[in-house]
């Protein structure tokens, strides 16, 4: 660990740039291993989620602060701004689908997945999802491949198939969908993403979602599993351990970094929550990997 932030990527080894309206990429892991070689480091797309089906092999994969060691068939979906990264052993390979923030949000009500949060599954090794999802990204690597008339429009479709199917896999993943409480809740973790340093009051996020205290306390309850205080506290922990685990500020870089005015604290609302000192968390962390 050298970095004093966490990289962002447009694939991952290139720097981010402008994506076109409704942009998508395909490709292998293995054809950037030249680059990698096994090893990708905690990084994160600013831009665009990530589906990736790993095809053969074994590995270590990391979303945030957790890990699994996984053989495959195995997949994830991670959303834009989420920090992800993994090892693999020789000759581990993986189908990669990268789509923009825009085609997503056109995608979400096609699928069964919601699109708002990471999932990693190598579960259920006999499903029949597992067979259907390799046949429907063996479809997009050749339609991208191909770049035939109309694959403007087909591969959405067969994307939407595919996030599908990974919520089968990882049903716990899935959610109750569509209802006023559901679209609440989401919009506020939009705007606590965008705000969560800033220190806003709850009456803040109300008057700007258009809503009431109680019906944005009575969304997030049911969505979020907590109320609107503690969400914002959530995000401002999980921005926390990104930092402490992936890069070496110091705690009281951190602890300003996140908007606290304060670094004591912000030690004791670490400690809170997690039951160790942000340096003795960073530490056991560290440890481990």
């Amino acid at each position: 660990m050298s970095q004093n932030s966490i990289p962002d990527f447009f694939v991952y080894g290139e720097p981010v740039r402008p994506l076109d309206v409704g942009f998508l990429h395909v490709e292998t892991v293995l054809a950037r291993s030249n680059i990698h070689v096994g090893q990708v480091a905690a990084h994160k797309h600013p831009q665009m989620g990530q589906i990736t089906y790993w095809t053969g092999g074994s590995g270590t994969y990391r979303i945030e602060d957790r890990s699994w060691d996984f053989s495959a068939p195995a997949v994830s979906f991670v959303p834009s701004t989420i920090v992800h990264g993994f090892s693999i052993g020789p000759g581990t390979d993986a189908i990669v689908v990268s789509v923009a923030d825009d085609a997503l949000a056109t995608l979400a009500g096609h699928s069964l997945l919601p699109l708002d949060r990471p999932v990693f599954t190598d579960a259920l090794p006999q499903h029949a999802a597992w067979q259907r999802l390799a046949t429907v990204l063996d479809m997009i690597a050749a339609e991208y491949a191909e770049a035939q008339g109309g694959s403007d429009k087909v591969l959405p479709a067969l994307i939407a198939v595919a996030l599908s199917h990974i919520a089968r896999l990882a049903p716990e993943a899935t959610d109750a969908r569509g209802s006023s409480d559901t679209s609440l809740a989401r919009g506020l973790r939009r705007l606590v993403d965008a705000h969560f340093r800033d220190n806003w009051p709850v009456d803040r996020y109300v008057e700007a979602l258009a809503t009431t205290p109680h019906l944005l306390d009575k969304a997030a309850h049911a969505v979020l599993g907590s109320g609107v205080k503690r969400v914002v506290g959530e995000r401002r922990l999980l921005e926390a351990k990104r930092l402490l685990l992936f890069t070496v500020r110091t705690v009281e870089d951190i602890a300003y970094e996140i908007g606290f005015d304060d670094p004591a604290y912000f030690s004791r609302f670490f400690r809170e929550r997690t039951g160790e000192a942000p340096a003795a968390w960073r530490r056991r962390q560290l440890r481990g990997q």
